[in-house]
């Protein structure tokens, strides 16, 4: 009796072993990684940091100054599902966060900084209502795009967001007062920007692509309800 109840114990043992540490390899990754289910807890599903999300936005541009910030929400690409086809989470969910600009130089002191900008994802807001937190980032983009005086913006601009200070750059440079932008720029910084311009006649933008430069890479394990 002794032994039928140790090779019972042992045998639950390895059944909850192979329960919470079994793993399968998500659909939706680049490279290979691990959902890992856990059933001890309210039952949940951990994607694992350094799994790539895609991501969409409406427009097809998303144009920002040097230095700029701006809150930005994104949307995942398609439904990211494990390889038993479950949604982890649905296609058209939010991404929340920002755009924010990334000194590329290493010294400290540098009155010409040379600058990038990047995707921070802070959450993901469910159809539901429900939101989640997320600690992502999308790569960082250096390359930029010249406005001079002008300059036929046409090209840049066609199906395009706009950050307020790019939006101020292109409107001074190019005489076009029409630019819709995200959100407004104060008077202050209109009229720096603007004596900016007028000595330089030109300045450089970041032009991002959504779909192909601010996919979000996970920084930490994200733990999703399931």
């Amino acid at each position: 009796m002794s032994s039928l109840m140790r090779w019972q114990s042992k045998t639950a043992a390895l059944m909850a072993i192979a329960i919470t540490t079994g793993a399968v390899t998500p659909l939706f990754t680049f490279t290979p990684a691990q959902a890992q289910f856990n059933l001890n807890q309210s039952r949940t599903v951990t994607i694992p940091a350094n799994v790539t999300l895609p991501v969409t936005y409406e427009k097809e541009k998303v144009i920002v100054n040097p230095g700029e910030r701006l809150p930005l929400t994104l949307r995942i690409a398609n439904d990211i599902i494990d390889s038993n086809r479950n949604v982890l989470i649905p296609a058209r969910t939010e991404v929340v966060g920002e755009l924010e600009p990334v000194n590329l130089d290493s010294g400290y002191y540098n009155d010409n900084k040379k600058q990038g900008v990047r995707f921070v994802a802070r959450e993901l807001v469910f159809s539901s209502g429900r939101r989640q937190q997320i600690s992502a980032n999308s790569r960082t983009i250096s390359e930029t795009e010249r406005i001079s005086q002008g300059t036929d913006t046409g090209r840049v601009l066609t199906d395009a967001a706009i950050g307020a200070g790019a939006a101020t750059v292109i409107s001074l440079l190019t005489g076009n007062k029409k630019i819709e932008v995200l959100e407004p720029v104060g008077g202050a910084a209109a009229g720096a920007l603007a004596s900016i311009l007028l000595r330089k006649k030109q300045a450089d933008v970041f032009v991002l692509r959504p779909e192909d430069d601010l996919d979000i890479t996970l920084l930490s394990n994200l733990v999703l309800s399931r």
